[in-house]
């Protein structure tokens, strides 16, 4: 079997992948690992021969796809959540690297490891590949030999694997205990019929929409700024408490619902497929105007969202527009209304997107003292996916894309690292975990982890007061490691996790990188 494995490494790959996928499913008194058990059935793989392992490239091209999906998705909150909470979310992680760091150093002074020893041990514990290669890069240019830069793949290789293990229980022991179901869904959008005793109030109020209004016997849509009158009749949107609020301002409910006459006016959900709409506001179709029609909700993934002329919408947003009967047709040919070609990818602005994350990870970034860092396969395409996501669009180019597609190829990246990683790092961590040493840096490195790990969740938790979903992703890019992030967001339920994760890692990455050449003195 191996000496098939070494000459197939597809099969291999897609042995792993199916492996760890089934593995991954398996719940065990409530815990499963998910997709990250490809990493642990990549590491069983790689630990059967020194040469079974996938290229390079298979993991590379998986933390690019990975990385760079993220950033596409979570682009247009990124800016506003940075805001929000961006300067805590990354004091905080920093505060948690610098002690890590600390703690590190007392280990080399306790157990009396070397520098590139202890720096690996940093690396592989907060599971951050482009400081390692930043301690490579510092001790080749110091001249020195073999033995010293194998120091710090040894100590990388063996607390690597338990940098993710530790992490991943410390979120799924922690969520028991704490007993955090997953993030409540937004609530569900009503509707509801109001008849207009209190006259002057205009469908410009942006707390609901307004779809139908029922005025002198005609039925029509409500015109953003025309203001309704006394004995109208018209249909309000939103969050339950939203539309009581409105219906007390408006006057009262109605007895009968006027969604239930279609003579004139129907309803419709239309898919956003045409590239020519995606990147744009509710506000600039204008379809009041051109088409006497309103679009009054979005549905994005699972969550229906009210919308408003400033909703910026999303190749795959799947909206509800009430039109005359007769211009429902020109409204969806506006939209596209294409399920095909939301399974489709433009890989002009997709190629050429991740093309400009990678060549952004090469480009070196000095430091004070002389020497510098790059942002590598995983930074690069983050910062520059996080850019264009927040852009939408630039002219002619859509750089969205559509939701499904944009999970798939997450789930496609994500999977490709797994298995990569885990078969690359499976020999050294089985050969030098067997020896008493490997046994003593396992330990130092899941202690390190789990501490470091544990802290973060209950300070974040019981002294900041921060969201757990957004606490995971926080943690995940502590670690700046996808497998902690793809496990959160399972855990979680919610898309949370991957904002939390995007606005952290670019410093996290960097503070990383300090730290260990830090600890590379003596």
């Amino acid at each position: 079997m191996v000496k098939l494995l070494l000459g197939n490494p597809l099969l291999l790959l897609f042995l792993v992948a199916a492996v760890g996928h089934l593995l991954g499913r398996i719940r065990v008194a409530g815990f499963s690992f998910g997709v990250s058990a490809i990493l642990f059935v990549g590491l069983y793989f790689g630990a059967q021969h020194p040469d079974l392992k996938l290229p390079e490239v298979i993991y590379l091209l998986g933390l690019a796809l990975f990385v760079y999906t993220v950033g596409i998705a979570s682009g247009p909150s990124f800016v506003a959540a940075f805001r929000r909470g961006g300067l805590r979310d990354n004091l905080f992680v920093l505060a948690l690297l610098l002690l890590g760091g600390g703690l590190t150093a007392g280990a080399r002074a306790l157990f009396g490891w070397s520098p590139g020893l202890t720096a690996g041990v940093f690396t592989g514990a907060f599971t951050n590949t482009p400081a390692l290669a930043g301690v490579l890069e510092t001790l080749k240019a110091r001249g020195l030999g073999d033995a010293a830069l194998a120091a710090p793949v040894v100590g990388y290789s063996v607390t690597y694997p338990v940098g993710v293990i530790g992490t991943l229980l410390a979120v799924y022991l922690l969520k028991r205990v704490w007993k955090i179901g997953p993030e409540a869904l937004p609530e569900a959008l009503v509707h509801r019929s109001v008849r207009v005793t209190h006259p002057g109030v205009s469908a410009a109020d942006e707390t609901v929409r307004f779809g139908r209004v029922q005025h002198a016997g005609h039925l029509g849509v409500a015109a953003p700024g025309v203001p309704f009158v006394s004995g109208d009749v018209v249909s309000v949107i939103g969050d339950g408490e939203d539309v009581r609020a409105a219906a007390l301002r408006l006057g009262v409910l109605a007895e009968t619902a006027i969604e239930e006459g279609r003579e004139d006016l129907d309803m419709r959900r239309i898919f956003v497929s045409r590239s020519g709409v995606a990147g744009r506001t509710v506000g600039d179709l204008h379809l009041p105007e051109r088409f006497g029609a309103v679009l009054t909700r979005v549905r994005r993934g699972d969550v229906d969202l009210l919308a408003h002329d400033k909703t910026v919408l999303e190749l795959g947003d799947r909206v509800r527009v009430v039109a005359p009967v007769e211009r429902l047709g020109a409204v969806a040919k506006l939209l596209g209304d294409s399920a095909n070609r939301l399974s489709e990818i433009d890989m002009l602005t997709f190629g050429l997107g991740i093309a400009l994350g990678l060549l952004l990870g090469l480009l070196p970034i000095p430091l004070p003292g002389g020497s510098s860092f790059r942002l590598g396969f995983a930074g690069g395409p983050l910062v520059v996916g996080l850019m264009l996501g927040a852009l939408g669009r630039s002219g002619p180019l859509v750089w969205q894309l559509p939701h499904g597609a944009n999970l798939t190829l997450r789930q496609l990246g994500l999977t490709l690292f797994l298995a990569g990683v885990g078969t690359r790092s499976g020999w050294a961590f089985a050969t030098t975990f067997g020896g008493t040493p490997g046994l003593g840096l396992f330990v130092a490195g899941a202690v390190l982890t789990a501490g470091a790990a544990l802290l973060a969740l209950w300070t974040g938790h019981r002294l900041l007061h921060i969201p757990f979903a957004h606490l995971t992703g926080l943690l995940a890019g502590l670690q700046t490691q996808p497998a902690v992030l793809g496990f959160a967001a399972q855990q979680t339920r919610s898309e949370a996790p991957n904002l939390a994760y995007a606005s952290v890692y670019p410093l996290a990455t960097v503070a990383k990188i300090v730290i260990a050449q830090l600890l590379l003195t003596h």
